[in-house]
């Protein structure tokens, strides 16, 4: 990598960071980046799971204050089945031919932009049933479990967007003030990405250079993305997230 193109790759990570811990949809800023700069989609996913982990690390340290509040066996449950889910993602991942994967990346990162546009309702319409029906349920159910399993699995697979459907499982599933589920959320994408990026590293092909890169920016984007969560106004945000996902996407498409 030239000298500029270095610096775009540690701003993707510090970006992607500071989505990690607020929308969710970290991958959808630096795996483009990745792409643009030549990396072969399999091979820019594995690294960007791996580079994107010190995000993840440094958000769970920022919300250890929301995690407090949640009930350890809760926690201990969202971590365990989100990390199995992950090892099916990066099964599928690895299993399935390099040209599937390239085929469908477009497509992954449209319906994640479409998550995030309807984001604003599934908050509002999440915010509307704890205010109704606080402290109902503070376990896993059988369906929040399964759902949880399967945001697993596509965190494994592709990562774009697994922050705001976990956001929307777990609000779904469990009785928990959305800033406590923002916080469970950050731990569980820690957990996805960490057994997804050790089978990467035993066994996939991986750009080392990106992923450092990545991890420098990320490890810094993590822990303000976790103070930015807790007060952030998404709109803006969440409207240029869309434009760039978008724009990704068709490119990729062209």
């Amino acid at each position: 990598m030239t000298g500029p193109e270095q610096v775009a790759v540690v701003a993707a990570g510090l970006g992607a960071g500071i989505l990690t811990s607020t929308v969710g949809v970290a991958s959808l800023l630096s795996f483009p980046v990745l792409i643009a700069l030549g990396i072969p989609p399999v091979v820019a996913n594995a690294s960007n799971t791996l580079g994107l982990l010190p995000a993840a690390l440094s958000g769970s340290f920022g919300y250890r204050r929301e995690l407090r509040e949640v009930r350890r066996p809760t926690t201990v449950a969202v971590v365990v089945i989100c990390a199995l889910g992950a090892i099916g993602g990066a099964a599928l991942l690895l299993a399935l031919p390099p040209g599937v994967f390239a085929s469908l990346a477009p497509w992954l990162i449209l319906f994640t932009c479409l998550i995030v546009g309807v984001q604003p309702w599934i908050t509002r319409w999440l915010g509307t049933r704890h205010e109704e029906h606080p402290g109902v349920r503070a376990t896993m159910t059988p369906a929040t479990t399964v759902f949880t399993a399967l945001t697993g699995v596509y965190g494994g697979y592709f990562g774009a967007g697994a922050g705001v459907m976990m956001m929307a499982v777990l609000g779904l599933g469990l009785d928990l003030d959305l800033r406590i589920v923002n916080a469970l959320k950050t731990l569980a994408l820690l957990a996805a990405n960490l057994v997804a990026g050790f089978i990467f590293v035993l066994v996939a092909d991986l750009d080392l250079t990106a992923a450092g890169l990545l991890a420098i920016g990320s490890v810094v984007g993590g822990y303000v993305g976790s103070h930015i969560g807790r007060r952030l106004p998404p709109t803006v945000l969440r409207v240029l997230i869309v434009i760039a996902g978008v724009v990704a996407a068709v490119l990729m498409l062209s």
